[in-house]
């Protein structure tokens, strides 16, 4: 199933966000190739088959607020697990995105060029074998 390939490339993407960070549904879903599916990118984390090894918790919306479905235990347990890891709020269920969001996949990083550039050539490459099948 597709779904399975990128699953696995969201659990890559969030087993590198550091602690103390956080990075959005839709930075994620960026860095796993698939920029316009950030939803996609909550189901697979909801899915997670290893929770204490693939740190779901530092995945936030897109506002820098917390998830109020937490699968592993609510908001409050979310928001626990990135206290503890010095990931500071600008209220009770939104974290300081400008203090604590992981840089990879802002427009400038290297990771967002290199994704940028593999998403082009799959787009021209998908074109060439429309254009010229074999």
């Amino acid at each position: 199933m597709a779904s399975e390939g990128f699953f696995e490339r969201v659990y890559e993407v969030v087993e590198q966000i550091p602690e103390g960070m956080v990075a959005t549904y839709g930075q994620v879903a960026l860095l796993a190739g698939r920029p316009r599916s950030a939803r996609y990118v909550g189901y697979a984390l909801h899915s997670n088959p290893r929770p204490g090894e693939i740190p779901c918790h530092r995945v936030v919306f897109a506002d820098g607020s917390i998830c109020e479905g937490f699968a592993f235990g609510g908001p409050d347990a979310q928001r626990e697990l990135l206290l503890g890891e010095g990931v500071t709020f600008v209220d009770p269920m939104h974290v300081d995105l400008a203090a604590c969001r992981w840089p990879a996949g802002s427009s400038g990083s290297a990771v967002a060029k290199t994704t940028t550039k593999v998403a082009a050539l799959f787009v021209v490459e998908r074109w060439l074998h429309r254009c010229f099948p074999r």
